[in-house]
């Protein structure tokens, strides 16, 4: 249990700029940041972050919070576990309660995978360095292939030794459990209950997520066994989801939004080497083909990425089909071919730290003139050949979504093929009017197998006054009012001093923004001012998100219309008081034209005279009401 006292230091110190940006790439909005939204697929920016307020909100998603609560939507932590993350980067010294037997057991899965994960990143490292048979043979591997004690321990290296269970013996020995060493792929069950070590004799690299956890492990073996694969890694665990990651991001990250692009390589040590040669911007893909989620967490920090090949053809071949979804997904792609039967681990040794930069500096070049040079030098003077080339030259080009980038890819490509534009526009057109329809298709199919009930309730509602809807959104806007202006001065006293005067006897119909006007009330009481912050901490996740979002503008006045144009717009806190008070006419109006509503209801099932009777004088009442708030409001209602 983390102390108050470390948990209010924590927050104290936190800046949410400094948080957000470690896992996307913010750009300046008038006072505010945004950027695309690290929690969905979209393609126009709606996650804003108010440094003013420590808040931030997505538009996309819905979800809001300050810097712990994004954390821990992000990176699935706990309160405790992005208060513990939050503390190591601020450097604030934890202080910690002890636990009692109860509240460790009942610490969530994620939280035990991880604290187990780290375990045993710090077993295999003290087992590369401290043990015999680590240095003899872990140890002298990595220092043959050229890496200093800078690298091993950027990338946390290590190294398992060769016995069946000599892990498992060790983590099961301080607590930890068959169980979760099952869940966290450390040890691989037999049938009847046996099991063994997953990695054993090999030089372990362990995977971050991009706050820095290990989440998984890969492991190369040092002997030709072949009955043994080269490399063994982690399967898919609670906390890891391998389409999800790229090896060295967490390490790449900075760098690649200092230099606004990214490499891009195959293996572990080419990331390495290209680090040790001064190359920070480099991720790989581990040899498999791209994902979706990859290049959108690659899009998070750069739209521009590089990919290194090495001179194998049939490597390239392979490579070029997951390109095509990179494109797919927005991003720019450059290419740079390595000297045949190099990598960039073997060529960045060859060449040195500077030669190796200014290679990758003078052989980049643009993927598709890439593709093109390829397949025409493959193509030759064989027209079949060529026209198969230029279909899937044309199919790459399709599937980059920006208009304006795929038409300057068609003039290139005829002027490097030597073909009419004219042909390249119409088979161009003819794909992306084919992916239309399929795309089509596939909606129809979709809404056909919509059930019946999902269109029901918006047909049943026809033109029915919606007296709650109504209210609501006047209930919205006197809880942003509040978020927003509650300590502003209003008349002699304070907003939300009228407010609470005002709306002592409302009752809220709408359960979140009531929740929240619930503790603004109880706040007041004890003489004290809720603030967005508060409820940051204290509210529930849909409060939280509802605040965010009410105390987070997505638009601000060009100053170009005062400047330029001399057209000036009040401020909202000029003209407060003017708008607080219509807001709150505005809600009694909709709240007793929601109490008639309510009242002609039970009147049409009214039998008793009395009942009747009773139900008209009520009407007669609220009748009244509501005219005299509609002259206060300037407004015409139906007799």
């Amino acid at each position: 249990m983390i102390s108050r006292e470390t948990i209010d230091e924590v927050r104290s110190r936190v800046d949410i700029v400094d948080v957000i940006g470690d896992f996307v790439t913010l750009k300046r909005s008038g006072q505010n940041y945004k950027a695309l939204s690290p929690f969905t697929n979209e393609k126009t920016a709606s996650f804003y972050v108010v440094p003013a307020k420590g808040i931030f909100k997505d538009f996309s998603s819905g979800k809001g919070g300050d810097s712990i609560t994004f954390v821990m939507e992000h990176e699935g932590m706990s309160y405790i576990e992005a208060i513990r993350y939050l503390g190591k980067k601020y450097g604030v010294d934890l202080k910690e309660e002890a636990r009692s037997s109860e509240e460790i057991y009942q610490q969530s899965d994620r939280d035990r995978l991880y604290a187990l994960m780290n375990y045993a990143k710090d077993y295999y490292k003290e087992s590369l360095t401290q043990s015999e048979e680590g240095q003899s043979i872990g140890l002298s591997y990595f220092r043959e292939r050229g890496f200093n004690d800078r690298t091993l321990e950027k990338f946390e290296l290590g190294y398992s030794f060769n016995e069946w269970d000599h892990l498992s013996k060790k983590a099961l020995g301080i607590g930890y459990t068959e169980e979760l060493l099952e869940k966290a792929g450390l040890i691989i069950k037999k049938e009847g209950g046996r099991f063994y070590d997953r990695f054993r004799g090999r030089v372990i690299f362990p995977v971050h997520n991009l706050s820095g956890k290990v989440i998984a492990f890969g492991a190369r073996i040092l002997t030709k066994d072949k009955d043994q694969p080269k490399y063994i890694n982690s399967p898919e665990t609670e906390i890891y989801h391998k389409s999800n990651v790229l090896y060295g991001m967490f390490q790449a990250k900075n760098a690649i939004r200092r230099e606004d692009f990214c490499y891009i390589v195959e293996g572990y040590t080419d990331v390495m080497s290209m680090h040790q040669s001064d190359v920070d911007n480099v991720v790989a893909s581990s040899g498999t083909a791209f994902t979706e989620e990859q290049i959108k967490l690659i899009r998070r920090f750069t739209e521009n990425v590089t990919v290194l090949f090495d001179g194998d053809a049939a490597g390239i071949k392979a490579a070029l089909r997951g390109i095509d979804l990179v494109l797919k997904g927005g991003l720019n792609v450059r290419v740079v071919l390595l000297p045949d039967g190099d990598d960039p681990d073997s060529f960045s040794k060859k060449m040195g730290s500077t030669e190796f930069k200014q290679y990758l500096k003078d052989h980049t070049k643009d993927f598709i003139s890439f593709k093109i040079d390829l397949l025409a030098a493959e193509s030759g003077h064989d027209p079949i050949k060529k026209a198969e080339a230029i279909r899937e030259i044309v199919t790459s080009i399709s599937l980059i979504p920006d208009p304006i980038k795929r038409s300057v890819y068609i003039q290139e490509t005829g002027q490097l093929l030597k073909i009419q534009e004219t042909v390249l526009l119409t088979e161009l057109n003819k794909i992306l009017i084919g992916e239309r329809q399929k795309d089509q298709q596939e909606k129809t199919r979709t809404n056909n197998r919509a059930p019946v009930a999902d269109i029901l309730p918006d047909v049943a509602t026809g033109s029915k006054l919606d007296t709650s809807g109504m209210v609501q959104v006047q209930e919205r806007e006197t809880i942003r009012l509040l978020l927003n202006y509650a300590e502003n001065a209003y008349d002699d006293k304070r907003l939300i001093d009228f407010m609470m005067a005002e709306l002592e006897d409302v009752e809220f119909v709408n359960p979140v923004y009531k929740e929240i006007y619930l503790v603004f009330r109880e706040g007041a009481e004890r003489g004290e001012v809720r603030d967005p912050l508060y409820f940051m901490e204290h509210g529930s996740t849909t409060a939280r998100n509802m605040v965010a979002e009410l105390t987070t503008s997505r638009y601000e006045t060009s100053k170009s219309w005062g400047e330029e144009f001399q057209i000036y717009f009040p401020h909202e806190r000029e003209i407060l008081h003017d708008v607080a008070y219509t807001n709150v006419l505005r809600l009694k109006f909709r709240m007793i034209q929601k109490l008639m509503e309510e009242n002609l209801q039970q009147m049409k099932v009214a039998v008793a005279e009395e009942d009747l009777e009773r139900h008209f004088t009520i009407h007669e009442q609220l009748k009244g009401a509501e005219k005299e708030l509609a002259v206060m409001l300037g407004i015409v209602v139906a007799k």
